[in-house]
């Protein structure tokens, strides 16, 4: 305890020297009772000392009162600090509102707060309250130009007000405000942190006081009488009650189904199935938005086009920082779908690239500068504001080219390689598909009445010649065989997919061998279309090329090959609805459930809706949900999402007691595996300590109503399609729930951050993992073969998306792969001395942020190690996915605590 002493100080009993020790008694009786509030037999040993307390503070007491408050309750004044979160920038209505406030804030239309006991009035059974109290200096500070604002209010409160647990607030101005946090100070404990982080909304709007609790974590058996129907209170204003159209200044978590991706109304190809709800297509829930239905489906929910905002509860919203950041993307990517559209409207034959050149002039000398069509741009762009600062930026070319891919930027041959093709599937953008090879050949598991025969195409002899002088049945036993298996998920869909205008995709099956160096080497590319019949070739098997034709067959077969939220948000909309703020869980999810609800949204109005960039740039084109529904169907398991778990299944490693993290890995030099099973033990020791410092057996556990109400709401409406599965786990002990919050926190951090941050420094190079490719490998019998056999490059550009399609994916990539100014990462939070007034808990959080900066450090160690050949080496991009720490922009590291981008 002596680190919390330091961080947190002593409480202001133990620092009020002129108070004789009598006294301190009289004060700790009639000023702060239960100044700690923990009830539980299991935690009467802890002492003051675990109060929070940010800045020393006196109480407002003499002598005479202390003599005086031992005969009779007496009145005294305390302070609340109020910190107010302004905007950087106002448009000139915010302006004149927030002018208009500073003005009637001084006839009485005011910020009223008025605080809570967490003790009940013994004569009336109502919780004590203060007189009510409003802000000072609103209209004098109204023109200050710093971020944070500090006003006060002053309470008079009687000697046996006990220890304040609760404030409400109420807001009679016009405008919403940004309420960052309050302190209480005046009480002898020391001063009372409250975490606000809410946008406070005006009575006119939202007639109910606003409610927040201070820091100190309660179970739902241990809340203080005086709170307890607060408590309930506040959980039953955020459920809401279903009904009616959300306001933008809703606070209400509710959940729905996927309606709302289609718009019917727009004609027969813009519909789209609902997903959940249904056994055709089971998927998990998202916020509920409360829409109108379309004109022409009542159930599909009517949608809201760009640039509109989606619903999401007021305080899922963007920050103004990370807004910027946002809409600074989104703009650049409006100004890559223009230029192509523009260079397609002055020339019909420029769909293509034209050569590996033209690739490079994407990053090198910005399309509109290549081709004289700047000036073009600029006259044709209807507003003159975003015309200049459009010129602005591209003097340095900012907004009119690429940044070059770190792909490209190590070695721009590197995506050639077959090393580097199969470094990628252990040390890429998605290191989650490689399996061990189980049995050769493969055999699927659809049905074959409908999919046709399960066999493979592949045979030994088209291995055999790779394995260094193993048999098959040799490197199986000795664990060199793997394999990356898209046959299953692709099959049922292809020809719908091939069906649709530039798409060509095959079901694949990819087999490394793993050599002596520790590196993979690809060895067989099987690619599958559906069968057409008893006679037809539905399986083709690519090998690695002995000649030229063979190595331009190898190149189309290895961009074929080459291709992550909706199962978190049921997590997060139950934890709001059900976990009291108060409630010690709740407080350890928090920050990694920021901003997700608003990607989510953001992502059905412009990603993976009927007509967004996942259905235009991806081989899937209008069919990517249903693949998606398809897959959680089939292959999604939350029992198997842990890292630990997921590496077994997968046969990447086996249970080893005697090894670092319990397993041993197949291939040692595993960057995902390895890096991420540090990680995942230092989340895992952090939750362990927190879940059994407030659950020290399972009685605790299973008599945790909110808790038990949490978890069932997230499997029994959240993920109702699978809620019969046999296989979630149970939450009736300390350990099953230490691995429940393990699993959901490594989803939101770690798993998703190794998913998503490298898709532009990998995939922004398109020749190195195209999106969708548009034609098949030629047969010897196709009227293509010809012309691929004359231009073999000219063909593979051709495959290849087009400009268009290229361009827009680069957009949406590189918005999606850059880290905002204002990003949280792993083992960081938000005021990280007040977040929680347990001050065990903040030197546990505080140990556990130290062990990340030690891991960051020893994977900063592993990538100049030049024993790791997939990690280091000439042209080798570190693995940096997992290192916890980043800069703002497109870095290819970074470990946000949640899903933010």
């Amino acid at each position: 305890m002596a680190l919390a002493k330091e961080i947190m100080g002593s409480s202001m009993v133990e620092r009020t020297s002129f108070l004789s020790s009598s006294s301190k008694l009289v004060l700790v009786r009639h000023f702060c009772v239960n100044p700690v509030v923990v009830p539980l037999e299991r935690r009467r040993s802890l002492q003051l000392k675990r109060v929070v307390r940010a800045t020393p503070t006196v109480a407002a007491v003499s002598d005479n009162l202390v003599k005086a408050a031992a005969e009779k309750p007496v009145k005294f004044k305390v302070r609340a600090v109020v910190t107010v979160r302004n905007k950087h920038k106002e448009d000139l209505k915010e302006t004149f509102v927030k002018q208009l406030d500073a003005f009637t804030d001084k006839i009485g239309r005011n910020v009223v707060l008025e605080l809570v006991s967490t003790e009940v009035d013994p004569k009336t059974r109502a919780p004590k309250k203060s007189k009510p109290a409003v802000l000072k200096d609103w209209s004098k500070k109204s023109n200050v130009k710093a971020e944070r604002v500090n006003y006060s209010a002053e309470f008079m409160v009687d000697s046996n007000f006990g220890m304040p647990g609760a404030i409400t607030v109420t807001n009679k101005h016009q405008k919403e405000f940004f309420m960052e946090s309050i302190t209480i100070e005046g009480f002898a404990c020391g001063p009372v942190h409250f975490p606000c982080n809410s946008w406070v909304q005006s009575k006119k709007d939202h007639p109910e006081k606003r409610i927040f609790f201070s820091n100190q974590p309660y179970l739902p058996n241990e809340t203080p009488a005086g709170l307890k129907a607060l408590r309930e209170e506040e959980l039953k204003d955020l459920r809401g009650d279903g009904q009616g159209i959300r306001k933008l200044s809703d606070r209400i978590y509710d959940f729905d189904v996927y309606n709302d991706l289609g718009n019917p109304d727009k004609g027969i190809d813009f519909a789209r199935p609902t997903l959940g709800g249904n056994d055709t297509h089971p998927f998990p829930r998202r916020c509920r938005t409360g829409r109108l239905p379309t004109d022409t489906d009542l159930h599909a929910e009517s949608r809201v086009e760009k640039p509109l905002p989606m619903y999401v509860p007021r305080d899922e919203q963007f920050e103004e920082t990370k807004q910027n950041t946002f809409s600074a993307g989104r703009l650049k990517a409006v100004l890559h779908n223009l230029i192509p559209l523009l260079m397609a409207s002055i020339s019909s034959d420029n769909h293509d690239f034209k050569g590996f050149s033209h690739i490079d002039s994407l990053y090198s000398e910005g399309l509109l500068l290549k081709l004289g069509l700047q000036d073009d741009l600029l006259k044709k762009l209807p507003l003159p504001n975003l015309v200049s600062k459009i010129q602005e930026s591209s003097q340095g070319g900012g907004l009119l080219k690429y940044d070059t891919p770190k792909i490209a930027i190590k070695d721009k041959f590197a995506w050639l390689r077959d090393d580097e093709f199969a470094r990628q599937a252990i040390a890429g953008v998605n290191p989650v598909t490689i399996e061990k090879l189980q049995v050769f050949p493969p055999v699927s598991k659809l049905d074959p009445e409908i999919h046709g025969p399960q066999e493979s195409a592949l045979r030994d002899e088209d291995i055999v010649g790779h394995l260094n002088g193993m048999t098959v049945r040799q490197a199986l036993e000795a664990n060199k065989l793997f394999i990356v298996d898209h046959h299953d998920i692709y099959l049922p869909f292809l020809d719908r997919i091939n069906a649709l205008d530039g798409r060509k995709a095959y079901a694949t099956r990819t087999i490394f061998f793993l050599t002596p160096l520790g590196t993979l080497k690809p060895i067989a590319i099987e690619l599958s279309l559906p069968s057409a019949g008893p006679s037809s070739r539905s399986k083709r098997v690519v090998t690695p090329p002995v000649d030229a034709t063979g190595n331009w067959m190898w190149l189309l077969a290895k961009a074929h090959v080459l291709r992550t939220h909706a199962c978190l948000e049921p997590f997060i909309l139950a934890a709001h609805r059900q976990l009291s703020a108060m409630h010690p869980i709740y407080k350890l999810l928090d920050p990694h459930m920021r901003y997700t609800l608003v990607i989510n949204a953001l992502a059905r109005q412009s990603l993976i809706n009927a007509d967004g960039v996942i259905a235009s740039c991806f081989t899937p084109g209008r069919y990517c949900m249903e693949m998606s529904s398809a897959a959680y169907k089939s292959f999604w398991r939350f029992d198997l999402e842990s890292l630990p778990a997921d590496l077994i299944r997968r046969g990447m490693a086996v249970p080893d007691p005697t090894q670092p993290h319990g397993l041993k890995l197949l291939i040692e030099d595993y960057p995902y595996a390895s890096d991420g099973l540090m990680i995942w033990a230092a989340i895992e020791d952090w939750v362990r300590t927190y879940v059994n410092h407030y659950y020290p057996d399972s009685t605790v556990v299973c008599n945790d109503k909110e808790l038990q109400a949490w978890y069932s709401e997230s499997i029994n409406v959240g993920h109702a399609d699978l809620r019969h599965a046999d296989w979630w786990p149970e939450l009736a002990t300390p350990n099953d729930l230490t691995s429940i919050l393990t699993t959901l926190i490594w989803l939101a951090s770690a798993q998703h951050a190794a998913l998503n941050f490298g898709q532009y420094p990998y995939g922004g190079y398109v020749p190195n993992r195209p999106p969708l490719m548009r034609r098949l490998i030629p047969d010897e019998n196709d009227p293509e073969y010809a012309i691929f056999m004359s231009d073999p490059q000219k063909y593979f550009l051709s495959a290849l998306p087009s400009l268009l399609q290229s361009s827009k994916y680069m957009a949406v990539v590189d918005t999606l792969s850059t880290h905002s100014p204002d990003e949280e990462y792993i083992g960081e939070r938000q005021q990280s001395s007040t977040w929680s007034g347990d001050a065990e808990m903040i030197e546990a959080f505080y140990r556990f942020s130290a062990e990340i900066g030690r891991i960051e450090r020893e994977i900063e160690e592993k990538n100049v190690d030049a024993r790791l050949r997939n990690r280091c080496g000439a042209g080798v991009i570190p693995y940096e996915l997992l290192a916890p720490s980043s800069e703002p922009g497109v870095t290819c590291r970074g470990v946000p605590n949640s899903v933010s981008i």
